[in-house]
């Protein structure tokens, strides 16, 4: 007997033998079990998934001698005939070579005979979207209305083709394509019944060059039967097609792990050796990396469409997530520019070499991604970390952190920690009218203190200075400095001294107003001192006076006036600030008169002529910087300046898009505003509790949405109508239309 074909051979026989067609088998079985049979039927699909072989199950179940049944004998004289091919009442028709509408109308003049052998005369009409119009013209009665005796069996791969005509007068049934998966479960029992020995690994190989196709598959594994001598092999099925190895492109994807360039180029070498399809290189990783988004999200899901799953699911841990986003997209930019390359080698290297030029530099890269990915931000599981150490921040950094020192108006009180939010109760007409809030930042983070304070924490991190005692609050011997008394009330004994920062004038005029406004609009009065500079007499407090003219800021003349120490300072009303000491102090007056000619400095650095952190808060707004420079300025922090050379430290999430063209732009701009530096700016982490300008944007509009929902909150209009109405304030849509001067 002459050899027969794996795909003849294994042919299913009925309906439960049918691989991967549940969804049609199910509805002719039940067509087929309650009678209830229509007389044309029409299946479409791609080549190979059983089309023509439904078409001859169902015509074996309509004329089996056993009956009409869902369930053939397969044995009788009419099921082994039509096995067999021989069936007469079984006519097959190929419209792809009979297309005149001479051959339909043949066909059709047999129609009204009965059949010959059969219970039914089936007409089996395989490409049927071939025939031409007049063909389908001439079908469309009969088809529409039979005999009793006919059933029409249209098979197509373009059902697109057909006339809306035919279609309304037929059953359609979509057949699916194969997935790697089914095909690999099949040829694993086909070649187990053939006593046949393969490689799990070549079965993947040919279940994804079949494409969907059952029938190419068994076709295909003929052929490695054949090529690997009895044994279907992967490395001869990899040769026989003509495939990459998969294997190739993992190794490129670990390079690409390692962000290593050497050995990615090398690897490209190693690969060209094998004269490979560069195209389908590119199309082979974009898949890879599609299938490592799915395994960083959802690891359940990731096929083993390869026989790979493990080894993806340890190399999508060394990935992040942007980085599997980011080089899908230049996969696929890569491949759909390889058509303009030189050559398509040139287009692949340099496709992976784009892949880790953009990849940005400053993202930390953990050792083990956990995988599944939730998607959940990072800072989320680690926002309460600093509320909780807050209160233990003053004791670890510098004196700035110290709680203020509380000291009643006439009668003696001992030194206290006062709370964090004290800047914000502090009786002033010019400061926002609201409670404060639980979780309420302390009085030198908000925007009415100069932000000096925030910026000890990040001098001690480059240099050692002289600082204040945080048990007692008075400063060191060596280093003394009068504190910074914001009413006019009594003074204290002199026995308790409360520390104030030489560097006080540093901050601009700007901050020093809002200062003198947060803690009342007075100007302070003047102890005297021991050495004979006359002292201006104190203006009278008006604490319902605005920040206008009258509480003016001292110009920079008069905050850089030297002063010889005093030996104890008066402890205010009011919570009073205090600040690192500076390495070379500079001894700060007692704020001097206001007088309303004198200029607001608002964007000036600090009275020594440097620039700090807090003046850079301020300063930034003025630089009219726009577009990535704006950016990059808005993520960094005054690292040092000793009035020649200006450092900033920029965050390294930002870093991937820092050049020299918008250092230039930033030191520019900053001489425009009179800070004339070498500007360098560098690349490291920010310590916590300093704000960047982006940051401190950021806070200043969540505040102002705050104050503009809580505004509405009380609005009696609004609880009216959530009163009487049931209506609901959407928070997110409320817009505040406080000016934006930051």
């Amino acid at each position: 007997m002459s050899y027969q074909v794996l795909a003849r051979k294994w042919r299913p026989r009925n309906f439960h033998e049918l691989i991967g067609q549940e969804h049609v088998s199910r509805a002719l079985v039940n067509a087929l079990d309650q009678g209830r049979l229509h007389h044309a039927y029409l299946f479409t699909g791609t080549r190979g998934v059983g089309k023509t072989t439904l078409a001859r199950i169902l015509a074996k179940c309509l004329n089996c001698e056993e009956g009409v049944s869902s369930r053939p004998c397969g044995v009788c004289g009419t099921c082994r005939e039509i096995d067999e091919g021989r069936f007469v009442d079984l006519i097959e028709v190929d419209a792809a070579s009979r297309t005149k509408v001479e051959d339909t109308r043949e066909l059709l003049d047999n129609v009204q005979y009965a059949p010959t052998q059969g219970r039914y005369k089936v007409y089996l009409i395989d490409e049927v979207h071939m025939l031409s119009t007049h063909s389908f013209n001439a079908l469309l009665k009969t088809l529409e209305e039979p005999p009793p005796h006919v059933k029409f069996l249209l098979a197509t791969t373009d059902p697109q083709k057909l006339p809306v005509t035919i279609l309304s007068r037929c059953l359609q049934f979509t057949l699916k394509n194969m997935p790697p998966v089914r095909v690999v479960e099949h040829l694993t029992d086909i070649l187990g019944r053939e006593e046949v020995s393969f490689e799990e690994d070549a079965l993947w190989l040919l279940g994804k060059a079949a494409d969907g196709s059952m029938r190419d598959a068994m076709s295909l594994t003929d052929q490695a039967i054949a090529f690997g001598h009895g044994q279907v092999r992967r490395e001869d099925v990899a040769a026989m097609l003509g495939t990459l190895d998969h294997r190739h492109v993992l190794a490129l994807l670990e390079c690409l792990a390692e962000l290593n360039a050497a050995s990615l180029l090398a690897e490209v070498a190693t690969l060209a050796e094998q004269g490979p399809d560069y195209g389908g290189v590119l199309d082979d990783m974009a898949s890879v990396f599609h299938r490592l988004a799915i395994a960083q999200m959802v690891p359940s899901a990731l096929d083993n469409g390869h026989g790979d799953r493990d080894a993806l699911l340890a190399l999508a841990s060394r990935f992040t997530g942007e980085d599997v986003q980011l080089y899908y997209q230049i996969a696929l930019q890569g491949r759909a520019d390889m058509a303009n390359a030189p050559d398509a080698r040139t287009a692949l290297e340099m496709t992976l070499l784009r892949m880790l030029a953009f990849r940005p530099q400053g993202v930390p890269r953990p050792a083990q991604t956990p995988l599944p990915m939730t998607g959940q931000p990072e800072g989320a599981a680690q926002a309460p970390a600093p509320q909780a150490s807050a209160p233990q921040a003053p004791a670890q950094q510098a004196p700035v952190q110290q709680a203020p020192v509380q000291q009643a108006p006439v009668q003696e009180a001992p030194v206290q920690q006062a709370p964090a939010p004290a800047a914000a109760q502090s009786a002033a007409p010019v400061t926002e009218a609201r409670p404060p809030m639980a979780d309420e930042p302390p009085p030198w983070a908000t925007e009415d203190v100069p932000h000096d304070a925030r910026d000890a924490g990040f001098r001690d991190l480059t240099q050692d200075e002289p600082q204040t005692s945080a048990a007692t609050g008075s400063a060191p011997a060596a280093e003394p400095a009068p504190a910074m008394s914001a009413t006019g009330a009594q003074a204290p004994q002199p026995s308790e001294p409360v520390a104030a920062p030489a560097q006080a004038a540093a901050a601009p005029s700007s901050a020093m107003s809002r200062l003198s406004a947060a803690f009342g609009s007075a100007q302070p009065e003047p102890e005297p001192e021991p050495k004979p500079e006359p002292k201006p007499e104190p203006e009278p407090a008006e604490a319902s006076v605005p920040e206008s003219a009258e509480t003016a800021a001292p110009t920079s003349a008069e905050l850089s006036a030297p002063s010889q120490p005093e030996p104890a300072a008066p402890v205010v009303s009011e919570p009073a600030m205090s600040e690192p000491v500076m390495p070379k102090p500079v001894e700060a007056a007692a704020p001097a008169p206001v007088q309303a000619s004198a200029p607001a400095p608002s964007d000036a650095p600090s009275g020594d002529g440097r620039l700090n952190h807090a003046a850079w808060l301020e300063l930034f707004p003025a630089l009219g910087l726009g577009g990535i420079t704006r950016n990059i300025g808005a993520h960094c922090l005054v690292e040092h300046d000793d009035g020649t050379h200006l450092k900033l430290r920029l965050d390294p999430a930002q870093s991937a898009m820092m050049a020299d063209v918008h250092r230039e732009r930033i030191h520019k701009a900053l001489a425009g505003q009179g800070v004339v530096r070498e500007l360098e700016i560098n690349v490291g982490p920010l310590p916590e509790g300093l704000e960047t300008p982006h940051s401190r944007r950021i806070r200043l509009l969540g505040e102002r949405q705050l104050r503009a929902v809580e505004a509405l909150r009380a609005d009696p209009h609004i609880q009216s109508l959530e009163q009487q109405l049931g209506a609901r304030l959407i928070e997110e849509s409320v817009n505040s239309f406080e000016p934006d001067n930051f």
